[in-house]
């Protein structure tokens, strides 16, 4: 990817004026470095975060979502900077033993374990709740099984076989064996030799580190996860001095610091990297403190919460894309977000990232896809194609991004992406069907499909795995009007879960997945249930709650819309949740 030119993306792209659970982390986490927590609105922060809390105990990434160890991670670790109290911590404690899939944690109850999760629900359950681990044996052994040949940590014991090790998954490793010790438990028995070894030859001649191996250029997310990990083994870069000074060197003149060299964008997680990394090598950041919290004070929304930069600017790839698809812009704003849009790349990942300077996403990649990006170059999109291929799970299926574990959305993102591609770009077609396999089962004598292995059935995931089969060629009509019929609702539009409450994912995915399938769709009953999600800002995702309308409920609806007048004849595979 070394073709890449890192720059913050040209163009227009649209925001959606949010707040973003990552970046309020980040934010904080940074405050609280450099010890200007006071200049937080605590209540509002707070509010913000507990509303993000289910009644399963575990927190979401945004109000109304399930559960997930990484936002239940960021919303404690957030709370837990703050002083203020993480409510009814044995619930949480009690959510996060159902991530636990025999092996170690996954990201959802249902899931394969990985490192990220499994560092996540660690440090959650140990610092935060002060619970316990129940299952040790199978946990150590799947940490040590982390290990790669060459000395680094891997996502999973099955990509520790491929030997592909990376900073990220060292140090998601090395602090969840910290968070073991901290809490009277052995650490994992690795070689700290060869870990310390393969982290310190991340190190590139510029100071700076990389991903792994296979990374071209160093960026501030790989130099701290590295500097931090190599801290806690009781070891520094080969060359401190060179990587202090790097760090200090993608400092701008606002306060905020941009993610690799030449990189022209501040946002908030470079600013968490550099002062995280300053603090590893045992620097001193105080000198930094009244900028880097001037720079923070500038991006809080009014809601409370943090996003990436200045919020009129902090635009992401699905709500670019959703206004593109939902025909809301002229050709001039069109060309201006897609260009936008082929701007949220990484020196070294291919795919399209939800905010420019975070990790490629494969739900991102596909909605930016079916907006037109890259339609006219042949190059990109090939390498779109390799970097996939690159995300494939051992299990055969895809996860939101590198290292996580597979689901079905994902999944079916990802041939989302192979359609709009128009080849298989080297994705092992024999492991996409043994994933969707794994997560068939039967119920009163039909098949179903949940979103991973051992979840629930659902409408989505069902019509996620039927697209992906036959994506592979198997005939999925029958089965997809026997799924269609039994979550279709009587006064219009269908439901995730039974048939008692539509929603417009669920009723968009039916329709799009009907049409692709060349199935009747009743267009009447498809036409009462737009009326009812209706609202004068757009479309809102259920009947329920009409104040719940954003950029891309309203695309998802304005799509359906034109069908039903007769102005589309197909719908974009597009993939949430």
């Amino acid at each position: 990817m070394s073709a890449l030119l890192p720059k913050f993306p040209q163009g227009q792209g649209l925001a959606n004026h949010q707040a973003d659970l990552w970046c309020t982390y980040a934010a904080i986490r940074s405050l609280a470095w450099v010890e200007r927590l006071g200049s937080a609105d605590v209540p509002q922060l707070q509010a913000y975060i507990q509303s993000r809390r289910n009644r399963d105990g575990g927190y979401a990434w945004s109000k109304g979502m399930p559960s997930d160890a990484w936002a239940t991670f960021y919303c404690t670790e957030t709370l837990k900077d703050l002083a203020a109290p993480v409510s009814d911590t044995d619930a949480t404690a009690a959510w996060l033993h159902t991530l636990f899939d025999g092996d170690a944690y996954a990201m959802c109850p249902g899931q394969t374990a990985d490192a990220w999760a499994t560092h996540y629900t660690l440090r959650t359950l140990l610092e935060v709740c002060q619970g316990e681990v129940l299952q040790r044996e199978p946990l150590y052994r799947w940490l040590e099984g982390l290990q790669c040949a060459n000395g680094g940590l891997s996502w999973s014991a099955e990509f520790a076989e491929r030997d592909v090790a990376d900073t990220r998954a060292c140090f998601y490793g090395v602090m969840a064996a910290r968070a073991l010790q901290r809490a009277g438990l052995p650490a994992p028995a690795w070689d700290r030799t060869r870990l310390i070894a393969w982290l310190q030859a991340q190190q590139l001649a510029d100071g700076g580190f990389r991903f792994s191996a296979s990374a071209e250029s160093a960026c501030l997310w790989a130099t701290y996860r590295a500097t931090a990990s190599l801290a806690e083994l009781h070891a520094l870069p080969l060359d401190a001095k060179r990587c202090s000074d790097w760090i200090v060197a993608r400092r701008s003149g606002a306060g905020g610091f941009v993610r690799w060299q030449g990189y022209d964008g501040e946002d908030v997680w470079a600013v968490f990297c550099a002062v995280g990394s300053l603090k590893a090598l045992g620097q001193p950041v105080a000198w930094l403190a009244d900028e880097v919290a001037d720079y923070i004070a500038s991006l809080a929304t009014p809601g409370g919460g943090y996003t990436y930069r200045e919020a009129s600017t902090a635009a992401d790839v699905l709500t670019s894309a959703a206004g593109i698809l939902g025909g809301t812009l002229d050709g001039g704003q069109r060309a201006a977000a897609l260009r936008w849009i082929e701007g949220c790349q990484m020196p070294n990942e291919a795919g399209i990232m939800y905010m420019p300077g975070r990790g490629a996403e494969v739900r991102c990649t596909a909605w930016g896809l079916a907006a037109g990006a890259f339609a006219e170059q042949p190059q990109a999109r090939q390498a779109i194609g390799e970097w996939l291929a690159s995300l494939q799970n051992p299990d055969g299926g895809f996860g939101f991004w590198e290292g996580r574990g597979s689901d079905m959305v994902s999944t079916a993102a990802a041939v989302a992406i192979l359609q709009s591609l128009g080849d298989s770009s080297c994705v092992a077609l024999d492991g996409l069907q043994r994933f969707v396999g794994s997560c068939q089962h039967e119920d009163s004598g039909r098949l179903t499909y949940s979103a991973y292995p051992r979840g629930a059935s659902s409408l989505r995931a069902g019509l996620q795995a039927l697209s992906c089969l036959a994506y592979l060629g198997h005939p999925v009509q029958q089965a997809a009007t026997v799924l269609l019929a039994a979550h279709k609702v009587r006064q219009g539009g269908f439901a995730n879960h039974g048939q008692r409450i539509p929603d417009l994912l669920s009723t968009y995915q039916a329709v799009a997945m009907a049409l692709a399938f060349e199935l009747p769709v009743d267009i009447a009953h498809l036409r009462f249930f737009l009326d009812k999600v209706s609202t004068a800002q757009g479309f809102a995702w259920s009947p329920l709650y009409l104040e719940g309308s954003d950029a891309l409920s309203a695309c998802l609806g304005r799509l359906l819309q034109a069908f039903v007048e007769g102005r589309r004849r197909h719908l974009p595979n597009l993939q949430l949740s």
